[in-house]
């Protein structure tokens, strides 16, 4: 079915009040009526042994709640418009994983989830300003943050050894590094494509170069700049030099093939080719690594994507839908929760960065430390619905590819500040499948 739907249209629905609670306190049906069934919509995600411990920790709950527990994972790029056309019916699942901006897009559909956000903030030692941003909206919380992941550059160092070369600390490094490795027959790869990580590198390189896609107002669009010119001929330059034509097609799972098939050098992504190739004991496991996401002029900034938890207000499982929430961030079911990510999911609260794991593998022992350099998409202005429109659209990596494809650098970015403006105004509609 295909969904679109523009802000404008969304309905306002009525506020609902959060059962405020500071355990987790199971609700049990009647004995005479049907068994409940909450239900959860997320992504298929990118370590697979995540997804079976969530459902493992489902099937927990549903036992200790007297209740059945189903999740539904789809391609995260089919969220976009599984979401919209769920607020488009009215109806759906009851619990869903929400990304970037979306509680700002969806804000008035969302149960206010206050009372649950400074339970689990004030007993885990607080959240990461980046993940507090993402979910609190001018009406209140309208998500809880669930863990969120760091793009970091992901490398194969034997190529590097043989090209004589350092991991890149800056996006300029890269170029140059770039056009050694493809010569050597191993480019880089960065998604410039209607994919999540297309979004993220984008965001992170023009911070990168000092350059901005809207004010700090939310409101003013400022892509159309000489840093943002700078950044699309530096991807012209890293597209002809070091990449192949692949990444205009890429979807979220190219790069990591691509690192993972010996071909590629390098790509801006989270660890998941490297934690693939340990579980599947293949040899390039010993070649990959990883190291900071790269500065520039403009400082260290990398974006990510904080992944929440939202409650539909047409859920007829409001309470016990957060009273799940509780359960998965159980201390020692968040903690499995990291471990089954292989250090891939990240805690958006203080006290679960204490986690072993990141101690466990040298490979690992940086990934912390990308909490002082991120930001959700949309910064400098804070999160709001006409970023998460300027991200389901994927404006940013589509004015690189009409560059690339030979559009003047300054009419791509016309033509872009145009779609920012009508993102802003809401008039763009979310574009995809469900």
């Amino acid at each position: 079915m295909s969904a679109a739907i523009t802000r404008r249209r969304f309905l306002k629905g009525s506020g609902i009040a959060l059962a405020s609670a500071s355990a987790v306190a199971l609700e049990r049906p009647p004995a005479i009526a049907q068994k409940r069934e909450l239900t959860l919509l997320t992504f298929n995600h990118f370590v697979p042994a995540s997804d079976d411990e969530l459902r493992r920790q489902g099937e927990a709950f549903a036992k200790q709640a007297g209740v059945t527990v189903r999740v539904d994972a789809i391609q995260a790029p089919q969220l976009f418009a599984k979401r919209a056309a769920q607020v488009a019916s009215q109806s759906g699942h009851d619990l869903i994983v929400t990304t970037a901006a979306d509680p700002f897009l969806y804000e008035q559909h969302l149960v206010d989830m206050g009372d649950l956000v400074d339970h689990l903030g004030g007993r885990y030692g607080g959240w990461y300003p980046f993940a507090r941003e993402t979910c609190l909206t001018a009406s209140g919380w309208r998500a809880v943050p669930w863990f969120w992941v760091a793009f970091v550059g992901s490398y194969n160092e034997a190529q590097f050894k043989k090209a004589g070369l350092q991991p890149p600390k800056t996006w300029d490094d890269l170029l140059k590094a770039g056009k050694i490795l493809k010569k050597q027959g191993n480019p880089v790869g960065i998604a410039i494509s209607h994919c999540t990580d297309a979004n993220i590198t984008f965001w992170s390189v023009l911070w990168c170069n000092g350059g901005r896609v809207l004010e700090t107002d939310g409101k003013t669009p400022a892509i159309n700049s000489d840093k943002a010119a700078q950044v699309v001929e530096w991807y012209k330059e890293l597209y002809r030099d070091a990449m192949e034509p692949e990444v205009l097609s890429w979807d979220n799972a190219s790069n990591n093939r691509f690192l993972l098939s010996g071909k590629g050098s390098w790509i801006h992504n989270p660890i998941s080719p490297y934690v693939a190739a340990v579980e599947k004991k293949l040899p390039i496991a010993d070649e990959i690594n990883h190291h900071n996401s790269p500065g520039g002029p403009g400082g260290i900034h990398s974006a990510t994507g904080v992944n929440s938890l939202g409650i539909w207000k047409f859920s007829k499982n409001i309470a016990l839908a957060k009273d799940f929430i509780k359960f998965l961030f159980l201390k020692e079911n968040y903690n499995a929760f990291i471990a089954a990510g292989s250090a891939f999911n990240q805690p958006p609260v203080k006290q679960f960065g204490e986690h072993p794991i990141w101690a466990s593998n040298p490979k690992y022992a940086m990934l912390p430390k990308e909490a002082e350099y991120v930001h959700e998409q949309g910064w400098p202005a804070k999160p709001n619905a006409a970023v998460q429109l300027i991200v389901v659209n994927f404006i940013l990596p589509d004015i690189v590819a009409k560059a690339i494809n030979g559009m003047p650098t300054k009419r791509a970015l016309a033509w872009g500040e145009d779609q920012v403006k009508l993102a802003v105004q809401g008039k763009l509609e979310t574009k995809g499948k469900s």
